[in-house]
């Protein structure tokens, strides 16, 4: 039996519902010096300047943590940049984001871009921010000192990513890739389409949602997604596959966790919430890469997340500008693909779970306790005592149609526009400091810069 924790705290939170590690409990939590510090029976007597009591309708859950954002700063900030992105995801709950290496320029690729990025990304950022770095085409000497600098992993794309400055990986170099990772543990995340396969499939283009669809068939992402596998199996590096799209590649990620492949797997909250029936003519906003798939694999991958196979649920969040979008011409062939949620994801993903039968506490260890773990982020994901007073306050009953003009995103771009969603985040608390919610001190950055080192 833990003792019982003594002397004085700097906040209090009293919850009768809470997300622990162990699934939903009742409990008492105390914060000191930005840590949690004690969580104890929801009658424990714990003594604090500042008692925070949720309400009837709360539940406190720990701060999501989104490994898979694009703010595209310095460079692209048109797009997206770190104040407004952090800003976004701390409405949306999250506390920890990890940023891509492309669509900023310079992309993260070496060490100098890196210092660029971080240089940039300083005093700007209102949650806790990391920064992953790049494998491309020709940058092969590069990656140990950016592992050594901190970066949490190494992002490759196997087909052309959209921008001409971050080049893919052809199989030769992906192997070679792989065998320097693997030489000092570092992980492998993978944008898994095949070129070859894209190449050869009907070209994009027009305002027909299903047209687009076959320019990108499953085909590419199972055929990417099964040659990482073998790699991995044969060189025993570690890797992530990004945005699981195809549901058909789960009965072979699951075999090679069996057969001990270190392989794990994400998804995103467009492909668990949207149909590619439902997509209507011109609607470019639901365009991103892989694509948007039909009902019935919707309906699997959330049976992959059930299973266990699919580990956790990111935003991908790749904003642009209305223009890049083309909702002038309403054609899927040229506008940029991206899907804008950074601020969304948690209650775009519990309206859909909530339905399929799902509990909150499945949510948060989607979007919380297994990115962190992926990641290495020990210090993140769950309320237990030593992690970070990463905090959020939500509401599972309430509910809000999305107006795109009402977020803090920099762009006002949603496929999720007019849609109604159930949960609404209240508060938000990094490291024992309320940044958003009635609590909130200041509107100044409160974040830090995270390293992998420091994470671990």
């Amino acid at each position: 039996m833990p003792e019982p924790a003594t002397g004085t705290f700097d906040v209090v939170f009293r919850a009768r519902r809470l997300i622990g590690p162990n699934g939903e409990t009742s409990g008492t939590v105390g914060v000191r010096d930005g840590r949690i510090a004690a969580v104890e029976a929801l009658d424990a007597r714990l003594d604090a300047p500042r008692t925070i009591e949720l309400a009837e309708d709360e539940v406190l859950l720990p701060g999501l943590v989104d490994t898979h954002v694009h703010v595209n700063d310095p460079g692209r900030a048109e797009w997206e940049g770190f104040e407004t992105a952090t800003r976004a995801a701390a409405a949306g709950g999250i506390t920890t984001l990890l940023d891509m290496p492309l669509n900023s320029l310079p992309p993260t690729i070496d060490t100098q871009s890196l210092e660029v990025k971080r240089k940039t990304a300083r005093d700007k950022v209102h949650i806790d921010v990391g920064f992953w770095g790049g494998a491309v085409h020709g940058n092969l000497a590069e990656l140990r000192g950016l592992h050594e600098s901190g970066v949490f992993g190494f992002k490759c794309f196997l087909l052309h990513s959209g921008v001409d400055e971050f080049p893919p990986l052809n199989a030769t170099e992906l192997d070679e890739a792989l065998r320097e990772l693997a030489g000092y543990d570092a992980l492998m995340i993978v944008h898994a389409e095949d070129s070859d396969a894209i190449e050869h499939a009907p070209t994009a283009h027009g305002e027909t949602y299903r047209d687009f669809l076959a320019s990108r068939p499953r085909g590419a992402e199972n055929f990417a997604i099964a040659q990482v596998i073998e790699l991995a199996r044969r060189i025993g590096a570690r890797v992530h596959i990004l945005h699981l799209s195809s549901s058909d590649a789960l009965p072979m990620i699951a075999s090679a966790r069996a057969d001990g492949v270190r392989v794990t797997v994400e998804t995103c909250p467009h492909y668990l919430s949207f149909a590619a029936e439902e997509i209507p003519d011109g609607a470019t906003q639901f365009k991103c890469c892989p694509p948007i798939r039909e009902a019935r694999n919707r309906e699997l991958l959330w049976q992959g997340l059930a299973d266990g196979i699919i580990d956790c649920v990111v935003s991908d969040h790749s904003p642009c500008t209305p223009e890049l979008k083309r909702f002038d011409i309403g054609d899927f062939g040229v506008a940029w693909g991206g899907v804008a949620s950074l601020q969304l994801g948690l209650s775009a993903v519990w309206t859909q779970a909530r339905v399929r039968g799902f509990e909150l506490a499945d949510v948060v260890n989607w979007m919380s306790r297994r990115p962190a773990e992926f990641a290495g982020l020990r210090r993140k994901g769950s309320i237990a005592v030593g992690q970070d007073a990463d905090l959020c306050v939500f509401a599972p009953d309430d509910a809000f149609v999305v107006d795109a003009a009402k977020l803090h995103h920099r762009n006002a771009v949603s496929a999720y526009h007019g849609r109604p969603l159930a949960g609404v985040v209240r508060a938000t608390w990094l490291r024992g400091r309320p940044i958003v919610g009635p609590d909130a001190e200041s509107a100044a950055p409160q974040g830090e810069l995270i390293t992998r080192t420091e994470a671990s």
